[in-house]
């Protein structure tokens, strides 16, 4: 299995990352060029305890000629206005990071670019690939990304929509909403997305039923094909226009679920012809994350697929080296390692475990 490690700009730029990673002996480190807000823990570090990364950012010098009124911010949290693009000079193999669609800076400064729920309500985090204007900032954000870098490939995150589901602050919606109503609350009424008149209405219908009687979706078939179409279509544009602008192989992240949201967005029927390799979501061990990347292996046979794997979960993976090696056997040709930066010394045996089940298996 080919192993891509994950890290940030600033973790590379620390010392001891380098001969930590080489030790590893990865394949390629994907350093996030373009990334959303985060707080990010510094376990190596002696001198701090995190990075705050206080809203969506390009780390890469910023060409105000380039932009239109949609652009990244810059970061003033890291040293160089050039952090990223040091960080892949600096590594043998490097993957080139990059988060589209996620960006709370924007969308609470340009709220009608944002995905806008049946109920009216804006979700920040998330811009509406539907949106023509939200297309041109992320190829522009691809191509500022790229310029000038000599990478291995390229990681496509929020290569889609985002949804309900995000941890927003102090999250309090979890286990209050169930799988239906969160699907429902992510389908985008935006004028861009252009749903049937008097979808929205239909919606919240349905969301207030399920929330009454926690009862299966009551809306048909016909409809959420209809609505799952639309969204798919601006994925499909969304990626499509991007691609142009890359001439190294591309990974994307996404979900067999084609009603997934987020940072792994569903898979339109086209995506994984598209893309070089697409990784799913395997961050909890056991028969859901396998059954994931069988499903994946017996619908899309030609497609490669990797496994995205965490060696920071609250809960540890119990045996991080077999759980490689099933994944392996399920189907997955790839480890996507997250993340080298923010797994510390109390958890490098996994991330060690994790690569060399990853190189036994081929």
């Amino acid at each position: 299995m080919k192993v891509v490690a994950y890290a940030y700009p600033w973790d590379v730029a620390d010392p001891g990352f380098h001969e930590r990673v080489a030790g590893l002996g990865v394949d390629e480190v994907a350093v996030a060029v373009s990334y959303h807000s985060a707080r990010a823990a510094t376990p190596w570090s002696d001198s701090r305890t995190s990075v705050l990364a206080r809203y969506a950012a390009l780390y890469r010098p910023l060409r105000e000629e380039r932009w239109s009124r949609l652009k990244p911010g810059v970061p003033d949290w890291v040293a160089s206005p050039d952090s990223a693009g040091e960080a892949v000079a600096s590594l043998d193999n490097a993957a080139a990071w990059i988060v589209l669609t996620h960006n709370s800076r924007l969308g609470e400064q340009f709220p009608e670019l944002t995905v806008r729920n049946c109920f009216g309500e804006r979700y920040p985090w998330a811009l509406c690939p539907s949106n023509e204007e939200v297309r041109d900032y992320a190829v522009t954000l691809t191509a500022e990304s790229l310029a000038g870098l000599d990478v291995s490939s390229v990681i496509l995150e929020a290569c889609g929509q985002l949804g309900a589901v995000h941890q927003c602050q102090h999250e309090k919606t979890d286990a209050v909403w169930s799988p239906a109503v969160a699907q429902l609350l992510s389908v985008c009424c935006c004028e861009s997305c252009g749903l049937e008149s008097g979808m929205d209405s239909l919606l919240r219908d349905a969301v207030n039923t399920l929330m009454a009687t926690g009862g299966d979706n009551p809306i048909g078939a016909d409809v959420l094909d209809a609505i799952l179409a639309t969204r798919h279509r601006s994925t499909d544009l969304l990626r499509r226009a991007v691609l142009e602008m890359i001439d190294v192989p591309v990974t994307l992240h996404g979900s067999v679920d084609p009603w997934e949201t987020g940072a792994l967005p569903g898979l339109t029927p086209t995506a994984s012809a598209e893309a070089d390799a697409v990784v799913l979501p395997c961050w909890q061990p056991g028969e859901t994350s396998l059954d994931k990347v069988r499903t994946a292996r017996d619908r899309y046979p030609e497609a490669t697929f990797g496994a995205y794997v965490t060696a920071v979960a609250a809960n540890p993976v119990p045996d991080m080296k077999a759980y490689v090696s099933e994944l392996a056997r399920a189907g997955a040709k790839e480890l996507h390692l997250y993340h080298v930066g923010l797994a510390g010394p109390a958890r490098w045996g996994d991330v060690r475990a994790a690569v060399e089940a990853a190189h036994q298996e081929g």
